[in-house]
């Protein structure tokens, strides 16, 4: 069931960010941005009980900045006890995507997500979860 309510107020600033998040994110109208996030942060509540699931963490990068795959490779040896595996594929002769399994408590997760999603060059990080238990 839909239902639609009108009478929400935004400052400016709050206003322009929503713009800019519809825009970068190629959503057709703030309506559809607001259920996105909303959608997003009850998922996201959903696993900060730490329940041990599974996902994988997806990172899409310049493959020709080599720092960043040692960076990659030295958060994963760090949390090597969620990390499963990891695998990469060059998409065109410059970006590269990798793809790191885990499996673990999810404020695990998150936080190993939240590392390799930071370092600099990351051009688009996404955790992925599911309830594993």
């Amino acid at each position: 069931m839909s239902v639609s309510r009108f009478g929400v107020s935004l400052d400016e600033d709050l206003l322009k960010a929503l713009d800019s998040y519809v825009v970068e994110n190629g959503f057709s109208n703030r309506s559809q941005a607001i259920r996105h996030l909303i959608e997003k942060n009850m998922v996201e509540e959903k696993w900060k009980c730490d329940n041990i699931v599974a996902g994988a963490v997806v990172l899409v990068f310049n493959h020709e900045k080599a720092d960043i795959l040692k960076k990659s490779a030295e958060i994963q040896f760090e949390y090597r006890n969620v990390v499963l595996s990891s695998q990469g594929f060059y998409l065109n002769e410059q970006n590269y995507l990798e793809i790191i399994a885990v499996k673990g408590p999810s404020k695990k997760l998150t936080e190993i997500s939240d590392k390799l999603i930071s370092i600099k060059g990351i051009q688009h990080g996404k955790l992925v979860m599911s309830k594993a238990e």
